[in-house]
Formats: structure tokens, sequence, C-alpha cells
């Protein structure tokens, strides 16, 4: 429910959501809402359910116990392994009775390892990418309108940095896919110039995604897509598209199977600035963390249009935000900074933690230690994110001289960066202090 909601719905839903005393049952890929609305979760995983209590945080611990328990189960099966196989080696002895059944034995072992092998295989993102030069793009008093309406915005000086983790924020409706747009060179701006830098290696992955021919096979539409140190078998099965569903037609694949192919079809072109607009909207929960992960350690440019908010919090540093009427800022300290900051001037209650039965809502329900452990991680990327937008803004500041327009500019942002890093200070060791009690 929550895919092309903004901050502000998503805010009002979850509330009506923690709030309502019936039933309710949810299909959601938004973290932050399986940890404040549900009490369980049931995780479909290859034909089987597994039943976690407790919201995101009761369904990461469960996997975990299962992770475990398979490499329990795996490590006995190695064991096993080794003895068969050592068997297998000497040859089988001239009165055994049985050396078939060890054959076979040994056999469904080996068997075995491959397909746990496979089953445990993580998508593995990381991919090169073509050297970026210092200049990559840049936006000089660029404002846009369609038509007679108003402004969405106007006076956008944007310098993006060859290691840019910038997201695009706002509520809906005030221009954010059309400045990447206007970013990526799709549309021209009503004012204002864009430049691109002769090194720049651009990737989209936009709400419509790559155009996908229904009755071509997965296999053919990679074909020709991809770097040549990559095999296309390879590359799809880094993806989970397994030999059957390689050679299945587009046209048969589920929404987030074809949004997993199109994200595909454009890392493998291995872009040195990424753009991505509402990236997770059909995603699942793996392929997510995974795409994460990969991004965290990405060397690229990274610019992001997304509400989901467990997203932006890892991927992004700077929050470039706009309110619809002309405004734009930036803000250092990433999303969480920036839904603070929208929470504080717009009167919305703060996101409430809301695991627990629902039904008993005089009572605050005591968060578990997982996830305040996770909470303070959070916390402490935050801190470390607005720490370096800080270092980054006193660097700036000793290099623009006599500058006076430029002092001033970055003197507002170091104390808004001063600001977000003692914010996140204070919540870091708050979580400490309820994680002790």
């Amino acid at each position: 429910p929550t895919n092309h909601l903004d901050v502000g719905a998503i805010a009002w839903l979850e509330e009506r959501l923690a709030q309502h005393r019936g039933g309710l049952l949810l299909v959601t890929h938004d973290r932050h809402v399986l940890d404040r609305v549900t009490t369980r979760v049931l995780e479909l995983d290859r034909g089987t359910g597994f039943l976690h209590d407790g919201g995101y945080a009761g369904y990461l611990e469960g996997q975990a116990m299962r992770a475990e328990h398979a490499a329990s189960q795996e490590a006995t099966r190695r064991n096993l392994a080794r003895t068969e196989l050592a068997w297998l080696r000497r040859g089988a002895p001239a009165r055994t009775r049985k050396p078939k059944a060890r054959i076979e034995a040994a056999t469904k072992i080996v068997e075995g390892r491959a397909q746990a092998a496979a089953r445990s295989d993580d998508l593995n993102l990381h991919m090169g990418t073509p050297r970026l030069g210092d200049k990559v793009i840049e936006l000089h008093d660029v404002g846009h309108a369609y038509g007679d309406a108003p402004e969405l915005f106007s006076g956008l000086e944007l310098l993006v940095d060859p290691r840019e983790r910038m997201g695009i924020v706002g509520p809906n409706g005030t221009g954010k896919s059309t400045l990447l747009d206007i970013i990526a060179g799709r549309k021209t701006p009503s004012a204002g110039t864009v430049e691109s830098g002769p090194t720049v290696r651009l990737g989209y992955y936009d709400q419509i995604g790559v155009e996908l021919n229904p009755a071509q096979r997965v296999r053919e539409a990679v074909a020709g897509s991809r770097e040549p140190d990559w095999t296309d078998g390879a590359l799809l099965e880094r993806f989970w598209f397994d030999k059957d569903a390689q050679w299945a037609e587009i046209g048969t694949l589920s929404g987030g199977e074809r949004r997993r192919l199109q994200l595909l079809l454009v890392l493998a072109q291995k872009p040195n600035v990424l753009l991505l607009d509402e990236p997770t909207n059909d995603l699942d929960l793996d392929t997510l963390r995974v795409l994460e992960d990969f991004l965290e350690n990405w060397p690229g440019a990274l610019i992001v249009v997304s509400h989901d908010r467990a997203f932006m919090e890892r991927t992004i540093e700077d929050a470039l935000v706009l309110d619809g009427r002309g405004f734009i800022g930036r803000l250092p300290g990433g999303y969480a900074a920036w839904e603070q900051t929208w929470r504080h001037t717009t009167g919305a209650a703060p996101s409430k933690q809301a695991a627990g039965d629902t039904r008993e809502t005089k009572v605050a329900a005591k968060r578990s230690p997982s996830t305040l452990h996770r909470l303070m991680r959070e916390a402490e990327k935050a801190l470390a994110a607005a720490e370096r937008t800080r270092d980054k803004l006193v660097a700036e500041l000793a290099a623009a001289g006599s500058d006076h327009e430029a002092l001033r500019r970055i003197g507002v942002a170091l104390a808004e960066a001063q600001a977000a890093i003692r914010a996140q200070e204070e919540e870091w060791l708050a979580l400490g202090a309820e994680a002790e009690a």
C-alpha cells in the first residue's frame, strides 16, 4: 500500500493501521511499515512458509536462526561427503555387496551440497565502473514549470560530486521525477542550463523501466546488453534467474521479476552515474538488501528519488528538498534528517513503533533488543554521514576565500550539519539508554 505514497500519506496510514482494532493482512516490502504496524510476518520462500513473531526485526531474527541451522546441516553434510568420496576414491572392495548403494549415497550428498550452495548464493553485484572525471553534472539557474502552472522549482544550482550520495525528497507533485529527468537530459528545463562531463556514463532506472518485449526470452533480452567480461548465464544467475527462468518468455514473469530484469539491464552497462527513480517498488526484500549493499560500496555518483525510508537511510548522505512552492534546499544527514524537519514544520506526530498487540494501545510495547540494535546502527551511520558532510563543508569554507556569498551559503549549511550531528548524537544516546534499561 505504500508504493507511490509520500511521507505524509505513509505517516497517516501507519497511524491508522496501528490503531485499527480489527484483523489486518498486509503485503509489503516497506520495512518501516512492517516494524511499526505488524505483530507477525509470514515469509514465503521457494514454496515454503515461515511464520515469525514481531515485525521486520522478528523476520530477520527468524532468517538468521534458519541460516544457522542450515549451516550446521551443511557441516554435517560435508563430513558425510568426505567419507563417501574417500570410499569412492579407494575403490569398492571386491566382496562388498552394496557398492551401488554407497555410490548413490555419495551422489545424493554431492548434489545436496550443490543445491545448498545454490540456495545460499547471494546476488553478487560487485561490478566495476569506468573512471569518472572531476566534472560530472552541473545545473545552473535551473527552473521548470508545465504550461501556465506555477514553477515547480527555480534558480537551482547543483554540482554533482564524483562520489555523490544524494536523495531528492519532498511531497508528491513537487517535481522530483521531473528534476531527475532534467539531470538525465531527458527533459529540457524551462530555464537554466545542464552540463555533463566528458567521462559521464549514465544509468537511469525509472518507474517505467527499460522497455521489454513480452515475447522475448529473458536470456535473449540480456544478450548484447552486458559488458564482455560477463556471460549471459552468469549475469542472470546473480539476479536469481535460474536456468528455467532464463528461457522463460518475459510476458510470463511477475511484476517483481520484470523490475529485477530491468534493473539488471541498467547495472550491466556499468554506469558511473546512477539515477534511480523509486527503485524499490516491486523489488523483494532479498533483492532490496543486496542492492543496498551494492550501492553502499559503489564508487560512482548516485542520485535517488524514493519514499522507501529504510532504503534512503542506507544509501544517501544528503537530501535535496523540494517543497512544491519553488523552495530548494540541501539538507545534510539524509532522509532521516529531512523527515524529522518535515514533521517539525508540519506538526505531524512522530512515527511510532507500533509492533506488539495493537489492541493494547494504552501500554507502550518495549522494543526488542534486536530492534534497538538495528536502530543504533542506523543512527551511527546517519551520524557518520553528517560528520562527513560537516568535514566537506569545513574544507569548502577554507577554500572560499573572500567570496562573501559562498561564505554565507556554506555557513548556513555548516550550521545545519552541526545541528544534524547533535540530533543524531542525542538519538544514539537515547537508544543506548533504552537498550540498557
